[in-house]
């Protein structure tokens, strides 16, 4: 097998260190948990996200309108032709703040190959300064990319399709407690975010830390096709990913669209936290 990566959308240190004074640039880094992260250090020029925060709507669970998401990118000095360069921490974060503005149509989006940790493992330069920003324009989007996104209703639908896997595979990204029914958050945190315990019917497991080597960058296009062939999730197939809050999936999301070159992905974003909670749903243990 002789994959051939596509690099468009995935920065490497060296670019990003030669980018970093550059105005048309934008690097944001995403934090799980309010900004301390990002506090306590961070990439020089960077900016600090918490991802609920600055992803979501604040009342409904929905992404921002593309009015608010307007605001949002102006409030951050980001016009339409800025280059937006996330990375998260933990990586996963970085991927999902991607995915919402590759959702939201933004045309530059991109990823930090390995993000702080291997930044800082490569010696590069790290700071607690957070930069001046100055406020910017930005005209709304007159679409969104729902293609991106499975609904409940699509999931549900085609659950015999997954199990048979011959057109269609519904990929678990969580940890593999979580995939066999044994919590329903991650390992070492608290175990909430679905009344349910289990997995989707017929959904094949594939832990997302699987697709990163120990420094956070990810590994060969031939070693994540090999992964991915061997849960049957092939590019002439349908493919969709969930985990808990549809975090670990958009970083299995970017590694299938964006560096295989994949057709055919989805994120069901309402992921665990919605299925395991839904009155009647079919779950799998």
């Amino acid at each position: 097998m002789d994959v051939k990566l596509q690099q468009s959308a995935l920065v490497e240190p060296e670019w990003l260190a030669e980018h970093l004074d550059d105005p048309g640039v934008r690097l944001i880094q995403v934090d799980w948990v309010d900004t301390k992260a990002y506090d306590q250090q961070h990439i020089p020029g960077a900016i600090g996200w918490n991802w609920k925060e600055w992803l979501w709507d604040p009342v409904t669970r929905e992404f921002p309108s593309p009015e608010e998401f307007a605001r949002r990118c102006m409030a951050n000095g980001i016009s339409n032709d800025t280059t937006v360069v996330f990375y998260g921490e933990p990586p996963q974060f970085g991927t999902y703040a991607w995915w919402v503005f590759k959702y939201m149509n933004h045309p530059d989006v991109r990823i930090l190959n390995g993000g702080w940790k291997r930044w800082q493992a490569e010696g590069r330069p790290l700071t607690t300064a957070r930069p001046a920003v100055k406020a910017a324009t930005y005209e709304p989007p007159s679409t969104v990319g729902r293609h991106m996104r499975a609904s409940r209703e699509e999931v549900l639908a085609s659950l015999d399709a997954f199990e048979s896997g011959s057109e269609s595979v519904l990929l678990d990204h969580r940890s593999p407690e979580e995939f066999r029914g044994e919590l329903v958050n991650v390992p070492g945190m608290p175990d909430v975010g679905a009344e349910r315990y289990g997995r989707i019917p017929g959904s094949r497991h594939l832990h997302f830390t699987d697709f990163l080597n120990p420094d956070s960058s990810f590994k060969s296009p031939d070693e994540l096709e090999k992964l991915l062939a061997e849960r049957g999730a092939t590019r002439d197939k349908k493919i969709i990913s969930y985990c808990r809050l549809s975090h670990r999936a958009t970083l299995a999301y970017f590694v299938m669209t964006e560096l295989l070159g994949y057709k055919m992905v989805k994120s069901y974003d309402g992921s665990w936290t919605e299925w395991g909670s839904m009155v009647g749903m079919p779950i799998e243990r």
